[in-house]
């Protein structure tokens, strides 16, 4: 049976909602407050916010000083916030990738490793002890669809109600406008995803000092 009072836990894959927001909307760095982004689209949905889980990858401040900075600055007042964060180091490996033109090209591209087995475990290990009736997964990574599977599992072993949730943001410019297979798909539009907007720019004024090894 359907609980009177549906309470969700926020699961936010940071890196994945970033390039969803830029492609969508052309934002160009993570403007968004992870804690009050669960709590406007919980409360859309008539749900009740318990607390917001956040997933990033953080380079090295070696590789990528300036994005080092931003996380580390950010990261800390989240923490205030009561967002809990998880982190892994964000590595850049030079990738080539194919041109229209038939040429190659080699950039950068920063890569992370164990974000979704992390997001993932934290879904099926917080249903299980009974801390919420909805997931909300901001994310399009389908790599999470299985776990729709063993949280509808957990529901018939425990008796109760669970649902998940995938949200994301999408316009006419998004190139991907699917939500996570096998959960319920909330599309953000500007309006919405802009109610979240963080007012700190983390971003430094100027560029951080490179360590060395």
């Amino acid at each position: 049976m359907k609980p009177l009072t549906n309470r969700v836990i926020g699961f936010v894959d940071g890196q994945n909602v970033f390039y969803a927001a830029k492609q969508a909307f052309g934002y160009s760095y993570p403007n968004f407050n992870p804690k009050v982004l669960t709590e406007v689209v919980a409360a859309a949905q008539g749900w009740t916010a318990l607390g917001t889980r956040f997933y990033t990858g953080v380079p090295d401040p070696v590789d990528n000083p300036f994005w080092n900075y931003f996380w580390t600055a950010k990261l800390a007042v989240m923490g205030t916030q009561g967002v809990v964060s998880y982190t892994r180091p964000l590595r850049y490996r030079n990738q080539t990738i194919a041109l229209p033109d038939g040429a190659s090209t080699t950039v950068l591209v920063g890569q992370e490793k164990g974000i979704d087995v992390r997001i993932a475990l934290d879904i099926v290990r917080l249903a299980r002890s009974g801390d919420y009736d909805v997931a909300l997964i901001f994310s399009q990574d389908q790599d999470l669809s299985e776990v729709a599977d063993e949280i509808r599992a957990i529901a018939r072993e425990q008796g109760r109600w669970i649902t998940i949730a995938s949200a994301y943001p999408s316009s006419p410019t998004s190139t991907n406008r699917r939500g996570i297979n096998k959960t319920d798909w909330i599309r953000l539009d500007r309006a919405t995803y802009d109610l979240a907007l963080d007012p700190r720019d983390y971003r430094p004024k100027t560029p951080p000092a490179v360590s060395t090894p």
